[in-house]
């Protein structure tokens, strides 16, 4: 992982290097804002900022999305200084690290933030055999196509192979053809000269250079214009890129990893593809079976769950009572993978027994899955309190974790009719915390539900 470190961190910088080094990270220095963004310019790039809490982080924010670059950023700073901790959280900082660091909390912050933390978990036959081919091919330079539904792993496949290839020391960057629009999808491959657009304030190096030695992954390539095609077809085939507005060729050293979704070879019939692409990429293709496909990877991937979100949320790490292993087997997924995973995080904060039980297996609109994979209902204040969580949920990208945690337990109040009790329950938090998050939402001047809903107090069906 490639961590950018901007400030001197009140003079902790060489223990929070080392710290992070130990944990495997490769680190880099920056003064200040104008040379951290330098640094992500030239094509050293970083998968995290740890900032010094003192560097104005609102003018990095705005100097990161002034130039399309997206990279998480961590507070740092000293642990009596609480509002400039807040101050950072709300500047669009993810998370805040008191100094002097703790090895522990670096290495958790590392991990989760840069989410790094992703394992293939597999048991089934059919799961083994792909697995086995990646790796089969890893040590290759073969260019790799990797296909399947939406949400059944195809990013964590492609991470799986860059580990364990002689490329595992260099960088992996991934690019998400589909999250970013037609007009900006060239500069962040290719990147852009001085000058070359509106906005181009500095040269900046893309996604093909920022990966130079390591690995790119082009993250549903089915979704790249047409026209772009052409250029990609050139840079894998000659090893060379052009920058936008730039007058000579670059040259560059990558792998190349593909997914999609979507049958190549059908947007090769319809003209949304071009044939000698697809020659180019699909060298080798592992292609990924859903979910429903491989029964006997249900269980292992939801007790894996099970442990990872228990431990987020701090919370026991319950068994899954046999009716709930039979309900989760039974059913088709036909979100594979992701919506099993949204899945057991919602069963782990809404079991409430030495047990998860079907009753905590939710829908994404709270309702229980049944035999047929379909709905049958429940309580309804349960139901709309899911119901919340779900669609905050959708909206993570681009976020801060505390705005995210803000939403969650304020829409979750309002579906529990202002019952603060009750909310307390469906959130997993004790009463107290509760209480004073909702003090410190209210002294920030944010509507907070009045207990009852505002009829005067907490409704007595419900409490």
């Amino acid at each position: 992982m490639r961590l950018l470190i901007v400030g001197t961190l009140d003079g902790q910088l060489t223990g929070a290097t080392k710290l992070a080094m130990d944990k495997g990270a490769t680190v880099t220095h920056a003064a200040d804002i104008a040379q951290a963004l330098a640094v992500l310019r030239c094509g050293r790039g970083a998968d995290l900022l740890m900032v010094d809490v003192a560097i104005a982080i609102r003018d990095l924010v705005a100097g990161l999305e002034a130039e399309h670059i997206h990279v998480p950023i961590v507070a740092c700073g000293t642990a009596t200084d609480a509002r400039a901790a807040v101050a950072a959280i709300h500047a669009g900082a993810k998370e805040y690290i008191p100094l002097p660091p703790d090895a522990e909390l670096i290495a958790a912050v590392l991990a989760a933030v840069a989410d790094d933390s992703r394992e293939l978990i597999y048991r089934d036959e059919a799961m083994a055999r792909v697995v086995k081919l990646a790796q089969q091919i890893a040590p290759s330079e073969a260019s790799v196509l990797i296909t399947g539904e939406s949400g059944t792993g195809k990013e964590v496949l492609a991470r799986y192979v860059h580990a364990r290839s002689h490329r595992a020391r260099r960088p992996f960057i991934c690019v998400n053809c589909a999250a970013i629009p037609e007009s900006l999808l060239e500069s962040e491959l290719f990147g852009h000269e001085k000058g070359a657009f509106t906005g181009a304030v500095a040269r900046r190096v893309g996604k093909f250079e920022e990966a130079n030695g390591g690995t790119l992954l082009l993250d549903e390539i089915s979704e790249m214009d047409v026209r772009l095609q052409a250029k990609l077809l050139r840079a894998i085939q000659e090893r060379v890129i052009d920058r936008v507005g730039g007058s000579r060729p670059v040259a560059i050293d990558i792998r190349i990893l593909a997914t999609s979704n979507r049958n190549l070879a059908e947007a090769v019939r319809e003209g949304s593809f071009r044939e000698d692409l697809l020659f180019r990429l699909n060298v080798v293709n592992l292609k990924i079976p859903p979910l429903r496909e491989r029964p006997a990877d249900v269980i292992e991937l939801a007790q894996y769950f099970i442990k990872k979100y228990a431990a987020a949320n701090g919370v026991p790490a319950r068994p899954l009572s046999a009716e709930a292993r039979h309900t989760l087997s039974i059913n088709c997924w036909p979100g594979n993978v992701r919506e099993l995973e949204n899945t057991m995080h919602r069963a782990v904060l809404m079991a409430g027994g030495a047990e998860i039980g079907p009753e905590a297996i939710l829908s994404p609109d709270g309702g229980r899955l049944d035999q047929r994979g379909g709905l049958s209902s429940m309580a309804p204040s349960v139901a709309h309190a899911a119901l919340a969580a779900e669609q905050v949920s959708r909206a993570l990208v681009g976020r801060t974790v505390a705005e995210v945690e803000r939403d969650l337990i304020l829409e979750t109040l309002k579906h529990c009719l202002g019952n603060r009790t009750h909310a307390a329950n469906v959130l997993g938090i004790s009463i107290r915390t509760l209480r004073n998050k909702l003090n410190e939402y209210a002294a920030d001047g944010l509507p907070v539900p009045p207990p009852g809903g505002g009829a005067g107090g907490e409704p007595r069906a419900a409490a």
